[in-house]
């Protein structure tokens, strides 16, 4: 399938049009339930392609470092996926899309699709619609997908629910050695990368992340590559990094615990996403009266909450 682009981008959009709800596209979400029961059942077994994350602070060069991993997966012959998710404005809903910008180079390869997606306000890094266009690239024949998130911050780790390898990108001057031991993002990483590495202060970069990960107790210790993305520098010591970290995945049993995870999440998105939907249409007439009571002192916030997820499930008899 993945021959056929048009077929991909068009089941994704599937996809991101049952995200939005039955409001914007009414039979999505029908349609979704036969094409992923389809792709679940399917000849190619799920989970079975190498996803790669990349995350890391606005401008660090995650596009560019994307690009670079897809010439060097290339080589390989591998068939490679990209998610790229772009940030969406609060007010408008639209997203700019514009990390594919720097990938042109392998628009024309037919053994690679990569794919803009827009956040829609969704928190985390991700897309709502991302774990199920995972499956789309997975059933269309990509052997890595790479998934490149929107520029976060300190606590966005969606990232490391859904890859079986994440990189955490840096560069030089983005704060200090008390900066770096704060952000939780640190603690995803299975790869280290300080991008832009021909500048000043890169040295300090490297040595402020060995030593934290010098703290490490975990089986597995990131290890700390640099590179400069944009000239290529690098591309071959990254690949052994990543490299090093599919084989500890494979050998220690990990791939499997983290697939397992990353499909419990699936199932449980779904599901919530299904209650959300369903108390949507219940919470209009009936919380507005919960909190007049709420405010009249009448009623604690819990009792109506109760009264809220009883009504959801005499709906559902």
């Amino acid at each position: 399938m993945l021959g056929r682009p048009r077929a991909v981008a068009r089941l994704i959009s599937l996809i991101e049009n049952a995200v939005a709800g039955p409001d914007r596209a009414p039979d999505a979400g029908t349609a979704l339930r036969e094409v992923m029961a389809e792709l679940a059942t399917g000849t190619r077994e799920p989970y079975r392609a190498w996803v790669i994350g990349l995350t890391g602070a606005p401008g660090v060069g995650k596009s560019t470092t994307t690009s670079m991993l897809i010439r060097t997966l290339r080589g390989r012959d591998a068939r490679v996926g990209v998610l790229a998710v772009d940030p969406s404005s609060p007010f408008t809903g639209g997203a700019l899309l514009g990390d594919r910008v720097r990938m042109q180079e392998h628009a024309t390869d037919p053994d690679v699709f990569i794919r803009s997606m827009s956040s829609r306000g969704h928190l985390g890094g991700l897309a709502w619609a991302t774990p199920q266009a995972l499956r789309v690239l997975e059933a269309a024949g990509c052997d890595v997908i790479l998934v490149e998130t929107v520029g976060v911050g300190q606590a966005e780790v969606d990232i490391a629910k859904l890859a079986d390898t994440t990189v955490v990108l840096l560069a030089p001057g983005m704060g200090d050695g008390v900066q770096a031991a704060k952000a939780g993002i640190l603690e995803i990483a299975d790869v280290f990368v300080v991008n832009k590495a021909d500048r000043e202060g890169a040295r300090a970069t490297v040595r402020e992340l060995r030593n934290t990960v010098s703290l490490a107790t975990a089986p597995w210790r990131p290890p700390v590559v640099t590179t400069v993305a944009v000239r290529g520098e690098g591309a071959d010591e990254l690949s052994t990094a990543l490299d090093g970290h599919l084989a500890y995945l494979e050998e220690s049993g990990e791939a499997r615990r983290r697939r397992l995870a990353r499909a419990r999440d699936e199932i449980e998105a779904i599901a919530l996403a299904r209650l959300r939907s369903r108390f949507s249409g219940l919470h209009g007439d009936r919380l507005d009266a919960l909190a007049e009571r709420l405010l009249a002192a009448e009623i604690d916030p819990y009792t109506a909450a109760d009264d809220l997820v009883a009504a959801v499930a005499h709906a559902e008899r």
